[in-house]
């Protein structure tokens, strides 16, 4: 997709052959034949490969060998055990992430919205799937953005970014910005088009960087080593047993006998069920923290990490912002910087707004002074003038009238 944040909106809407009057169904349908569907594809492995996936590596293969083998000489005892163990590392660990894709799978169907565009030159309600580049949409407080969208027309939007960048406060966006796919509106309303859907979204090319990443985890790394180990030691093993029963000019059977004993004894065969069985316990108990596990190996791995590097923010922040200690200047009180501050904001406004109130209410004494005062104007955010201001009257014996400014 052309970078639209750098050419200005008539050629946005040139380049993507459309107006303010919208598309008609007719160039959607077809857009649509284009683009695609404005979704993420989401790959989905045929769940018996997935399964069998798990009866594959170094280890398994010489589990599955030792089974072979106590088949061919009729040891059932053997044979039950070991392919019991091999049985339960496989449904165990199928069984956990399994259950993990399937909540992800939730997820996904729960950021479904509905986008309000402009079709046929009338607005109407669509299922956000539906939306093509170069659709004229209309996105207001509350709304989740459903494609990347170049900002057209309106007064400003504030825009929650935090869940594709890890910052905590709302950014703000003009006319001729782009917003982001999967980003909440918190305040404002505009009109704008929309200029990448589906995988083409800064969202969309995030996930497909993730899809694409391949590397193998420590764990996988130190079973895989060994399991070689282990293999170069059994075939050595099972090599001298060979050799020694030529020698003595023994039975097939009888080597076979001795070549299980030496394989089953050389492999730790309940090792992988051990394993996995014990991530899938932590994986239980991290999912009564809402902590969804995709992969078994990731507890390990997360579990070895000495160091974790993030940036001022991050994306594990809960995007919660708490109000500090105030620092009051000349002659003003702690209590009057936070009954100022609150007379100067917004309930269920932005982060500040509710960091503000949530100390407020925690005081018996401030919540009930500033039932003291009434609003007469109040001016939201201005990402021009950058503050909030609101007059106030105080029914008290001399009428006070004052002006307070949050930077």
């Amino acid at each position: 997709m052309q970078d639209f944040s750098k050419i200005s909106i008539e050629e946005t809407l040139n380049k993507l052959n459309t107006s303010l009057r919208g598309l008609s169904d007719e160039e959607a349908e077809k857009r649509v034949e284009k683009y695609g569907y404005n979704e993420i594809p989401e790959k989905r492995i045929n769940p018996v490969l997935k399964f069998l996936s798990y009866f594959w590596g170094p280890i398994p293969w010489m589990i599955e060998i030792a089974a072979i083998l106590s088949l061919i000489i009729k040891h059932w005892v053997d044979f039950s055990i070991i392919l019991t163990l091999l049985l339960l590392n496989g449904i165990v660990a199928f069984w956990q992430e399994s259950k993990a894709q399937n909540i992800i799978s939730l997820l996904r169907q729960k950021l479904a919205v509905n986008a309000r565009v402009l079709r046929n030159n009338e607005w109407k309600t669509i299922l956000a799937r539906e939306l093509v580049p170069g659709d004229i949409i209309k996105t207001k407080i509350g709304d989740i953005i459903p494609a990347d969208i170049k900002l057209l027309e309106g007064d400003y939007l504030s825009v929650d970014e935090s869940a594709l960048t890890g910052e905590s406060l709302p950014v703000d966006k003009k006319v001729g910005d782009i917003a982001y796919s999967g980003s909440i509106v918190r305040k404002g309303e505009m009109i704008a088009v929309v200029v990448a859907t589906g995988k083409d979204t800064y969202f969309g090319k995030t996930v497909q960087l993730v899809e694409e990443a391949k590397t193998a985890s420590s764990f996988q790394k130190m079973v895989i080593k060994i399991g070689d180990y282990l293999i170069i030691l059994a075939l050595i093993l099972v090599s001298l047993t060979f050799f020694v029963a030529i020698f003595r000019k023994e039975s097939i059977l009888e080597m076979l006998r001795f070549a299980l004993v030496l394989i089953v004894a050389a492999i730790p065969a309940a090792m992988p069920a051990v394993l996995s069985i014990t991530m899938a316990i932590g994986a239980l108990n991290l999912a009564k923290k809402h902590v969804v596990v995709t992969k078994l190996v990731s507890i390990e791995e997360l579990a070895g990490v000495d160091v974790l590097c993030s940036d001022k923010t991050g994306t594990l922040t809960k995007n919660e912002l708490t109000l500090a200690e105030p620092i009051p200047f000349n002659n003003y009180s702690k209590d009057d910087v936070i009954l100022f501050a609150a007379l100067a904001s917004e309930k269920n406004g932005d982060a500040i707004d509710n960091a503000i109130f949530k100390v407020l209410n925690g005081s018996s004494k401030l919540s009930s002074k500033i039932n003291e005062f009434k609003i007469i104007d109040f001016t939201p955010f201005d990402p021009v003038i950058k503050r909030i201001e609101a007059v106030v009257e105080r029914d008290k014996e001399d009428l006070e009238l004052q002006k307070v400014h949050l930077k």
